[in-house]
């Protein structure tokens, strides 16, 4: 047996390999800390992003413009009027003749008319139940349009069960309980801020590795560093793991964020959350470190990375529409996302809890990409050196 086969310069080497990685992590501590891009990238724009999303992002429709008209104004259909008044969805605007509110529509101004016609009163008396309203709703979003005829539904048949209660009848014959899982303030930001922690670890693994590094490339400092005797596993866990702890510390700031200022429910477990995130920081950090090696430039390498993590993030991951309604080649497309595979589990864990059948999947396809990102990467360095 050599020397070099031996047990003591086996233990020897592996030392010093120890030495060098905690060197290397060391160092890159220390320039995260001392460079204030790093930081703005990871604790401030999160914040931001959060934020926007949590406030600013609403795909609730409350307090919409809407216009009532009653032709005939009398006892029911004021009161009618009123329950819309009362409505925390409605910003309402009266009126006895539609034409007064016709061209509001047109412009904007309201987002929809509910007209009660003349003969509201007498087929109230005849009939004994509330006769139909018309509805007429802005069709320019088709969102927000069916929000405002089911809330108008819904103001309409809770005002008829009152009216029926009150008087002692039931209001029909048979009717609808329903029950919404998950969810059941059916606010939007129970699923967009989930949804904005996503975003948040894709920029601050993705944009900050491929700055930091195309920035040791622009300086030469990368080359210097290959030429050791550092290996390229050193070398790569060296740049990685401070990054992969700032993007674990960077969703835990913005987890406690949603949950204690917004109030979104976490309803899952710590240990699951961080499992899920880490696995697609591996991704992250891989996609990163690939764009850096392929760019070697700061300014292509951060637009690289909104193209390839931002935008598709934002699109094509089911954060903001959904998979199913996109047509079937885009569908397929989502699946090269490693962000489709993140989302769904953040929404989970946060609204639904622990399944973790779904996450080992996600999580195994999310570390596939992150082994085949690290190594193409490791490739392309290597043979830029070379």
């Amino acid at each position: 047996m050599s020397t070099l086969d031996s047990p003591g310069e086996r233990s020897r080497s592996g030392r010093a390999g120890a030495r060098r990685l905690l060197a290397l992590m060391r160092k890159e501590a220390i320039q995260v800390v001392r460079d204030p891009s790093s930081i703005l990238i990871a604790l401030v724009m999160p914040l931001i992003l959060l934020f926007l999303f949590g406030y600013g992002v609403n795909l609730d429709a409350s307090h919409t413009r809407l216009g009532v008209v009653l032709e005939a104004p009398g006892p029911s259909s004021r009161d009618l009027a009123a329950a819309f008044q009362a409505s925390p969805y409605f910003a309402v605007r009266l009126a006895t003749d539609r034409r007064e509110l016709e061209e509001a529509l047109v412009a904007g101004e309201v987002r929809g008319i509910v007209v009660v016609p003349a003969t509201f009163e007498a087929g109230l008396r005849r009939r004994g139940r509330a006769p139909e309203v018309q509805v007429i709703v802005d069709g320019s979003d088709p969102n927000t349009a069916a929000l405002v005829q089911a809330y108008v539904q819904g103001v309409v048949s809770s005002w008829s069960a009152l009216r029926a209660a009150e008087a002692g009848r039931r209001s029909s014959a048979a009717g609808v309980a329903d029950r919404l899982w998950f969810n059941a303030a059916r606010t939007s930001e129970n699923f967009l801020v989930p949804g904005s922690v996503a975003i948040v670890m894709a920029l601050v693994g993705t944009l900050l590795t491929a700055l930091v590094v195309a920035r040791e490339w622009e300086r030469g400092t990368m080359e210097a560093l290959m030429a050791t005797p550092v290996t390229a596993v050193e070398l790569i866990l060296g740049k990685l793991v401070p990054y992969f702890l700032l993007g674990l510390a960077s969703m835990t700031v913005c987890t406690l964020f949603a949950v204690f200022l917004f109030g979104v429910p976490f309803r899952g477990s710590v240990g699951a959350l961080y499992a899920i995130s880490a696995a697609f920081l591996v991704a992250a950090l891989g996609q990163g470190l690939l764009i850096s090696a392929a760019a070697r430039n700061q300014l292509i390498a951060s637009q690289l990375a909104l193209l390839t993590s931002f935008l598709p993030m934002a699109l094509l991951s089911g954060f903001l529409f959904e998979i199913g309604s996109m047509p079937r080649v885009i569908q397929i497309v989502c699946q090269l996302v490693p962000g489709r595979w993140l989302v769904p589990s953040l929404q989970t864990v946060f609204l639904a809890g622990d399944l973790w059948p779904l996450f080992l999947r996600n999580m195994a396809i999310l570390l596939l990409f992150g082994a085949f990102f690290l190594a193409l990467a490791v490739r392309l360095m290597r043979r830029r050196v070379a």
